[in-house]
């Protein structure tokens, strides 16, 4: 009978696994192939295609860009939406108006979002109308290091609401009476917090951590509709490099730059699938 369910498990999954290897696995596996390859010739280069990637001075940056740009958004993110998870869980009566508040910024479209950025970071702006009754001069904002905190505002913003009912669902998952205990024991909010709420808390942040990690790099189509193939060096990242050599057709970069990424966001994964996995197992062996 076991069997048979398995089987019928696999069937049932049979048509999204060929779905994936069709047009994912097997255009991936290409793409290794090529990065090793001249593009004209399909010459076998070695690593010749990852030497000059590695050595191009867009791809340092673009790195150290995205880098910094994710080193900055994803603990500023998990932060505020994990605090304001918190306080609206304490407020029952307004939890389901507020959710619906955060999360509208996810149903405007990136379109229209940056025609509104637009309309107030341009040179002749909202931004710089408001500064000039103050006698402060304006900038083109968007041209400028102003542009960095500009593109993380808005992933914050567009992606606040979505984090925010995610922590929600985590926190609904901890019984009620696990607190009451506590605070029979003698435990104050903190001691509750602290014992109770952040432990339990770890795969729900590793779910929205990956989650958050993925909606990061889909913050491209803001920075490429606002300032286009050639931002400001200050958010000119590894999306940006990689549509400019798909447009020059420069196959043996593109190929071995996505080889190296895919490699870079498995292995932080993996590290991170790896901690979580590791936690449960320490406070076993300290009890």
């Amino acid at each position: 009978m076991k069997r048979k369910t398995q089987k019928t498990a696999y069937l049932f999954l049979f048509p999204s696994l060929m779905g994936t290897a069709v047009f994912v696995l097997i255009p991936f596996v290409d793409v290794i192939r090529r990065s090793f390859l001249k593009a004209v010739g399909n010459t076998f280069v070695g690593l010749a295609n990852y030497k000059d990637v590695l050595a191009n001075q867009a791809f340092q940056e673009a790195v150290r860009n995205t880098a910094r740009f994710l080193g900055v958004c994803l603990p500023l993110l998990l932060a505020v939406s994990f605090g304001t998870a918190l306080m609206l869980y304490r407020l029952p009566a307004a939890k389901a108006f507020f959710q619906t508040v955060f999360l509208l910024p996810m149903a405007v479209p990136v379109a229209s979002l940056v025609v509104f950025w637009k309309i107030i970071f341009h040179g002749n702006g909202f931004l710089n109308e408001i500064l000039a009754i103050f006698w402060i001069q304006g900038k083109e904002w968007m041209s400028t290091d102003a542009a960095f905190g500009i593109l993380v505002f808005s992933y914050i913003w567009k992606n606040l609401g979505y984090d925010i009912v995610l922590w929600i669902a985590a926190l609904s998952g901890i019984g009620e009476e696990q607190y009451e205990a506590a605070r029979v024991s003698g435990a104050g909010p903190w001691e509750c917090f602290r014992y109770i709420t952040l432990p339990q808390m770890k795969p729900g942040l590793v779910m929205i951590g990956v989650l958050s990690f993925v909606n990061a790099f889909r913050v491209f189509r803001e920075a490429y509709l606002i300032a286009g193939d050639y931002p400001h060096e200050s958010i000119y990242m590894l999306q940006h490099l990689f549509n400019n050599w798909f447009t020059k057709l420069d196959i043996q970069k593109m190929s071995a730059g996505a080889v190296m990424m895919a490699a870079a966001v498995s292995l932080f994964l993996c590290l991170l699938e790896r901690w979580n996995e590791k936690q449960p197992a320490d406070e076993d062996n300290r009890t």
